[in-house]
């Protein structure tokens, strides 16, 4: 499926551009209308219609992952809600309240943390002030942040409030630790759940703001930036903000290049894993070792290595069971193919104990006093217990041999 992206524009400085100086592309292309929000479709079209049928509720709360847009969701609700020539989907952003929204200086919107404001005062004192109309807008929107760090004793001062509000107050949580809000809370108020933004649509999305910033770009560079974001937006952007910084082309524009974002990450190349891997599989001790001193010049980190290699052996296990379940983006036709053909080489049962074994070494890996040791043993390890024969096979031979021992 191709992923569509609508065009973002570049938000507003809250300060003269002089003063601030650059601005981190999280920041300058922060979503400021619903049909900006990339990923979330079910939750923008919710909140689409309930604007535009007038049948929002007074308490919302966002759950998700970091950087997938739950602080950027509530302020995009204040907005639409608060504009005025609202509510409507799409703020105008030049009305003083969605001006005053956008540079965090409107008083009819509070935003909270609440890992610094956990105590019960500090819900008695949103409770005493939201008795009071908003100053210049329709709404006084309160939003709270990392609502789940809130005490026990904060969340039962909110319950009444939060049940019964005034006809003039909104409430706009957001979470990473859903679990941790009581039942109680979350009963009274309108869940969204913010899901992962997959690859395709975030390589789209960061595509568009190279062109926008006159950048140029490898395609597999914005794939791989995009895989590494796992889903996070925003991880995603400050990722392609470092690779816009690290690299320039023989023009001297800035230029995100797949080699120099596979150091950025720490990543192995990818044609050089597979040749590890099939080094480990071929019982090879000696080239295998060799292999691992390429990585370790490259300044690649062993619990790295093992990563990449355990995600190689997932890739081969999928390749496996259905060839069109293994479609990586990262990888090129002629590691595809190289791919396929060591996955025809290696049965299901090899590829689960190498499977068990890397995930055995990681762990050893990381609590070693030298992972790069730790990582060369494992590797021994791994080329001795290749031509070892499955289970089934050890029992299909004691089979025959009591089969020849009969008379």
């Amino acid at each position: 499926m191709k992923a569509t992206v609508k065009l973002v524009q570049p938000q507003e400085s809250a300060t003269a551009s002089g003063v601030e100086g650059y601005r981190v592309l999280a920041r300058k292309y922060r979503p400021t209308k619903l049909s900006q929000v990339i990923g979330q479709d079910f939750l923008v079209e919710t909140l689409k219609r309930g604007l535009e049928g007038g049948r929002l509720g007074h308490a919302f709360i966002l759950t998700g992952i970091r950087g997938t847009g739950k602080t950027t969701t509530a302020r995009i609700i204040a907005r639409a809600l608060n504009c005025h020539v609202g509510p409507t989907p799409e703020p105008c952003g030049t009305c003083p309240s969605c001006t005053a929204i956008a540079q965090e200086r409107s008083m009819d919107v509070i935003e909270i943390d609440a890992a610094s404001r956990t105590s019960v005062d500090d819900m008695r004192e949103i409770i005493e002030a939201s008795r009071y109309r908003a100053v210049s807008s329709a709404y006084k929107i309160y939003i709270i942040d990392e609502v789940h760090m809130l005490s026990k004793s904060a969340f039962n001062a909110l319950l009444k409030t939060l049940e019964e509000p005034p006809a003039h107050v909104k409430f706009i949580f957001a979470t990473t630790e859903i679990q941790k809000v009581p039942a109680t809370i979350l009963s009274r108020c309108v869940r969204f759940d913010l899901k992962r933004i997959e690859s395709p649509t975030l390589a789209a999305y960061f595509k568009t703001l190279c062109a926008q910033e006159a950048v140029e770009f490898d395609e597999d560079a914005i794939a791989l930036i995009a895989k590494a974001a796992e889903g996070s937006v925003r991880d995603g952007l400050s990722l392609l903000d470092q690779a816009m910084t690290y690299g320039t082309s023989a023009e001297g524009i800035p230029h995100v290049s797949a080699l120099n974002v596979r150091k950025m990450l720490g990543l192995s190349e990818q044609g050089a894993v597979l040749e590890l891997f099939q080094t480990l599989m071929g019982g090879d001790i000696v080239s295998a070792l060799e292999k691992l001193r390429y990585f370790y010049q490259e300044g690649s980190d062993p619990a790295r290595i093992i990563e990449d290699l355990l995600d190689l052996n997932h890739w081969l296990q999928c390749l496996k069971i259905n060839p069109d379940l293994a479609q990586d983006i990262t990888l090129s036709p002629e590691k595809r193919e190289k791919g396929l053909e060591l996955a025809k080489n290696l049965t299901l049962p090899t590829l689960t104990r190498v499977w068990q074994m890397l995930l055995k070494g990681l762990d050893e890996v990381r609590r070693a006093p030298s992972p790069q040791k730790a990582l060369e043993v494992l590797v021994i390890r791994l080329t001795h217990m290749t031509p070892l024969p499955s289970l089934q096979e050890l029992l299909e031979g004691l089979g025959e041999g009591s089969e020849k021992k009969k008379p």
